[in-house]
């Protein structure tokens, strides 16, 4: 009995599946490469670009001109510069009030008292004398060597720091427009053609009083002095805490800028 043997043959290998699988990675592989240096390339181009068109574009900034003089070297004033009145004379005191001392009486005897002398004063006359006695000229007033300033008794609040935060309800505030119009320029600023801006730091006290100034920016110091003088002429409405008037710390910009 014989065998036989029969020859197979083997199908071809299939592109589907994997190997197309492989064909196409490959293929869109290198064509999103291309793709994605092509856009990088070109957002490159974009942003230098358009940073050369805006510093094209930005203008230069303008700054306040910085002129070095020395005080001997100043320009002469103008001509139609008005001279300052000279201040008035200052008034003398005239020593009124009871020629009558306050103090102890001493008793003297009758025999020591002359007949020109002054009646003793009354208690409505010793309440107005001094110690010193006035001129005898009373006009009803208090004598005027009275030293009230010994007799005052000052009660001030603790004054707070100028960078301490205090709690407020409204802050102290003041008429920006007539503080403005106060503001005196400095001859020596305007000649040499300085502006700029100062900001001072202000302590308004609870009834409105300007008690303490700071200097906290300042473009000159040629410009210090004239804020802080116009700044202490203006009248402030003070900062309220709690519905009362408290003692705070306010900045007030002030900008000096010639026409």
């Amino acid at each position: 009995m014989t065998s036989s043997v029969k020859a197979v043959t083997m199908p071809k290998p299939s592109d589907y599946g994997a190997a197309e699988l492989k064909k196409f990675i490959k293929k869109y592989t290198f064509r999103g490469f291309l793709i994605t240096v092509a856009l990088v390339i070109l957002f490159f181009l974009i942003y230098f670009l358009t940073g050369m068109l805006k510093s094209q574009s930005v203008e230069a900034v303008k700054l306040a001109p910085i002129a070095k003089f020395k005080l001997e070297e100043l320009p002469p004033p103008e001509s139609g510069a008005e001279d300052i009145p000279p201040p008035p004379p200052t008034q003398q005191l005239i020593n009124t009030g009871p020629a009558s001392r306050a103090g102890i009486p001493i008793p003297v005897p009758e025999a020591l008292i002359k007949e020109d002398l002054k009646e003793f004063a009354t208690t409505k006359e010793l309440h107005r004398a001094s110690a010193e006695g006035g001129s005898g000229i009373d006009i009803g007033t208090f004598a005027s060597n009275i030293d009230w300033e010994g007799t005052k008794v000052q009660h001030r609040e603790k004054e707070p720091e100028p960078d301490e935060f205090i709690p407020v309800e409204k802050e102290p505030s003041l008429d920006y427009e007539k503080l403005k119009r106060s503001v005196v320029y400095p001859e020596i600023a305007r000649r040499a053609g300085i502006e700029g801006k100062v900001i001072v730091r202000v302590l308004v006290g609870s009834n409105g009083e300007v008690r303490r100034t700071i200097i906290e920016y300042s473009d000159s110091e040629l410009l210090n002095d004239a804020a802080v003088q116009a700044i202490k002429k203006a009248t402030f409405t003070p900062g309220i805490q709690n519905g009362q008037p408290i003692t705070c710390w306010v900045s007030v910009p002030i900008t000096f800028q010639l026409r």
